[in-house]
């Protein structure tokens, strides 16, 4: 997770939805229906003009879900309102691993997210927001340089004695030339 910003994965999603609402309800005057995303699906030209099918997927599958007022059609205030949802309380488990990918994160970043969701999902409401995984990342890369930092410290200490170079790359706990300076001023 080296090179992920937290918020492009918020922001992919967010893009993604979107565009293929804004995509989908144009193709179809009527409304978007759960049987225009079906028929959207299987429409080849539509696919190859790089409409996600993830995101259709997504919008089909969740539609009873996001037609707030069960009205059959998905409207653009709908829409709105997911947004909104995914902007302020962010991303639940299952929406991380169905949008994720299409988000533009890698397929290892989504699967570190999945694997430590209940780590980063710090206040427990089943959501992880920009700011927590933003922070999950910047711990884990505190823990790794703590681990580097802990692993250099033992591989330059040596318990009796200390290289008698002049660059000082190894120290020692009871070194000889510690002892000896010791000695000298007495």
């Amino acid at each position: 997770m080296a090179n992920f910003s937290a918020s492009s994965l918020f922001a992919g999603v967010n893009a993604g939805v979107t565009n293929s609402y804004a995509v989908l309800s144009k193709m179809y005057s009527g409304g978007l229906t759960q049987k225009n995303l079906a028929k959207a699906m299987t429409n080849t030209t539509l696919l190859s003009n790089g409409m996600g099918t993830t995101f259709a997927q997504y919008l089909s599958s969740n539609f009873a879900t996001l037609d707030k007022n069960s009205d059959g059609t998905l409207s653009e205030k709908e829409v709105n309102k997911l947004m909104d949802q995914i902007s302020t309380r962010g991303l639940n488990r299952e929406q991380v691993n169905s949008l994720g990918a299409m988000s533009g994160i890698s397929a290892n970043t989504q699967a570190t997210i999945i694997d430590h969701f209940n780590d980063i999902d710090t206040n427990h409401d089943g959501y992880v927001n920009s700011g927590e995984v933003q922070a999950y990342i910047l711990q884990s890369k505190l823990e790794n340089q703590k681990h580097k930092d802990r692993t250099t410290m033992i591989n330059k200490t040596s318990l009796f004695y200390a290289d008698d170079n002049q660059d000082n790359s190894s120290t020692s706990l009871l070194s000889y030339k510690w002892l000896q300076d010791d000695n000298e001023k007495s």
